[in-house]
């Protein structure tokens, strides 16, 4: 397998890394947050926007994709970045999260997911060998195995049972990849939770397929932190520096920081965009619920200490009068905020890591986190 990924810079202080990694369409430098894209779009934002807010790579989800507009129109279209005109780097989730959260009715065995479709309840059979297909024609850069996790609080039986389904899918998911002629790369996906023992079981697992790179499934939802930070730990003990290591659904700065002093490379997560589209607004002072009415006459930015296009030109005041009255302006600005700030932020990781000021930023990005709400 030719080196996809390489390590540029290392802290003194923890194992927090740059690096780059290289795929078909491209090189993301690392640590980076992937914008959410699951229909192919981020919600409020067109591409250019994206682009020019620094995003390097999109997540789309090859779940809703499947359903609609379908594998084969997609395909026929040039591919996702034919059909988005998006041409920068594209990972593609293997859809098992929507699976389960969009699906009442799931039965789950050796040969896959049986669910019914949330649009129109259409009875689905995917095998690992079906997820891994229908990304290679996506054309997506990235793919991931689909993977089994169950929801938390977990029984260790049902622990257990999750981690032999995920490694017994990431060996037929790299089996069927190695049929195709391509490019484009496999990770697996490691589960276990927060037991040490299944997780390294699950990460032994993956390393003997040698995967492009490595992702934690199954954490941020709900276990201890001081658990999850241990969980991280013990991934970067096991796990290969030369491969990318991936933390998904992560998106609370306060945790990605930690995750990246454990050797965290890529993040992704609906918070910036979500809490932009539902008026919480992350600042330099804090998080600003702009529907409070103490911004009805507001002249200032909404961030003083922000150089986005939102807090060049308009007022909390303004702010606050679009999203009262439900404009889709509303959604575009905020939108254009939130992640103008994470993205800064994971070049301000990026950079301290290499100027080996990291511990310093981290701290600040966590005292700054911790605050609930911008003080009056």
């Amino acid at each position: 397998m030719s080196a996809t990924f390489r390590t540029t810079g290392r802290d003194p202080l923890s194992a927090a890394r740059t690096g780059l990694l290289e795929t078909p369409h491209g090189a993301v430098e690392t640590p980076a947050f992937m914008p959410v894209a699951s229909q192919g779009t981020v919600k409020g934002l067109t591409h250019a926007q994206v682009d020019g807010l620094g995003a390097q790579i999109l997540l789309v989800n090859s779940y809703h994709l499947y359903l609609r507009p379908g594998v084969e129109t997609v395909a026929s279209l040039g591919g996702l970045h034919g059909f988005m005109s998006w041409p920068r780097p594209i990972l593609t989730d293997s859809g098992g999260f929507q699976i389960y959260s969009l699906s009442p009715l799931v039965r789950v065995s050796d040969e896959g997911v049986r669910f019914a479709s949330h649009l129109d309840g259409t009875k689905i059979l995917l095998r690992p060998e079906d997820v891994v297909d229908l990304q290679v024609k996506l054309g997506t850069d990235i793919l991931m195995c689909l993977d089994h996790f169950p929801p938390y609080p977990y029984s260790d039986e049902t622990l257990r049972e999750s981690v032999r389904l995920t490694a017994l899918w990431a060996r037929r998911s790299k089996a069927r990849f190695a049929e195709h002629d391509t490019p484009q790369q496999l990770w697996g996906i490691s589960q276990g939770g927060v037991h040490a023992d299944l997780r390294t079981r699950s990460i032994e697992g993956l390393l003997e397929q040698d995967f492009s790179g490595y992702a934690y499934g199954g954490l941020g939802i709900g276990e201890p932190k001081t658990r999850l930070f241990e969980t991280l730990e013990l991934g970067h003990g096991l796990l290969p520096a030369e491969r990318p290591r991936y933390l998904m659904g992560m998106g609370y700065v306060e945790d990605v920081v930690e995750a990246v002093a454990r050797g965290v490379d890529l993040f992704d997560c609906v918070l910036p965009t979500r809490n932009a589209r539902n008026g919480t607004l992350f600042t330099s002072q804090g998080r600003v619920a702009i529907k409070n009415v103490k911004y009805a006459r507001d002249p200032r930015p909404l961030d003083e200490a922000c150089g986005c296009y939102t807090c060049r030109n308009f007022s909390r005041a303004y702010l606050r009068h679009l999203f009262e009255r439900n404009e889709i302006s509303s959604a575009v600005l905020n939108t254009i905020h939130n992640l103008h700030v994470y993205l800064d932020i994971f070049r301000k990781i990026r950079h301290s890591i290499q100027s080996n000021s990291f511990d310093s930023l981290k701290k600040s990005l966590i005292s700054n986190a911790s605050l609930k709400e911008e003080p009056t």
